[in-house]
């Protein structure tokens, strides 16, 4: 497993932040912290919602992957943890009332006020939450924005790569040339894979390759998600990419905004 520097203070972060390769953040730096409910019960409240995206997965017959597809609402959450599958949901707001009341006051409003004191500002900045189960893999994908990963239950390993532009250019990026099930072919000893257990903080820079496997039973983790990050006047190199091709591509702007859907 490849050792990623880990930045435990604010002059750190600022430093490190525009550049790859992905980092550790210390717990004790990132003004963060919530009380969520298990896993088993996130679930069972989440996938009753509009706005959940999930894909069974698996090797059995694409049969049963339909049967459990159409199921997944009705069938005891006890059982579908026990289903290969991954889940994520990009609006967690609509639970800020109910499920996760107090998450707005405790984690966003903390990590936002902790920005903008450093001199950052951003276009959008909101959390996503994941779930899946062991041995489960999210799509080989980049993403248009920073993400500030928390794994909060169970145990999952974040794979980047320790020079993403050797692997894939930031212009690559921009158009998509990542989104894959499975990476490609590549020397392990240019990976970057940084193991997480509950309470773990990485940074993952906008525009990068990875993937995420989950290890543990039933895994959840939340990414608070940065578009447009900018620190006193300046955005990452690599974002810098994304902003000549919306340049030149004006009418395709806000659609390269959204984070693929294939997760």
């Amino acid at each position: 497993m490849s050792t990623a520097v880990s930045v435990t203070t604010p002059a750190e972060f600022t430093e490190r932040w525009r550049t790859p390769p992905n980092f550790r953040l210390a717990s004790d730096i990132a003004p963060i912290g919530f009380e969520f409910p298990e896993a088993i019960d996130v679930l069972d409240a989440i996938r009753q919602d509009d706005e959940v995206r999930f894909t069974i997965l698996g090797d059995d017959d694409w049969a049963i992957r339909m049967d459990r597809t159409a199921a997944f609402r009705d069938t005891p959450a006890s059982e579908i943890a026990r289903w290969p599958f991954r889940l994520v949901h990009f609006n967690l707001s609509r639970f800020y009332d109910g499920l996760l009341h107090g998450f707005q006051e405790q984690v966003m409003i903390p990590w936002r006020t902790f920005l903008s004191s450093l001199g950052f500002t951003w276009h959008r900045c909101a959390p996503i939450l994941f779930i899946s189960t062991a041995g489960r893999s999210s799509t080989y994908h980049n993403d248009n924005s920073h993400g500030l990963v928390w794994q909060v239950e169970g145990t999952k390993t974040f794979h980047g790569y320790r020079d993403p532009d050797r692997v894939l250019p930031a212009e690559a990026a921009v158009i998509g040339e990542t989104t894959a099930e499975e990476p490609p072919p590549h020397d392990p000893a240019d990976r970057l894979s940084v193991r997480m257990e509950p309470g773990d903080l990485l940074w993952s820079h906008a525009l990068t390759p990875h993937w995420v496997a989950a290890e543990s039973s039933l895994a959840m983790s939340v990414t608070i998600s940065h578009g447009g990050l900018c620190h006193q006047g300046g955005y990452a190199e690599r974002e810098l990419a994304l902003r000549r091709y919306w340049d030149d591509h004006p009418d395709e702007a806000w659609l390269r905004d959204l984070r693929t859907t294939r997760y």
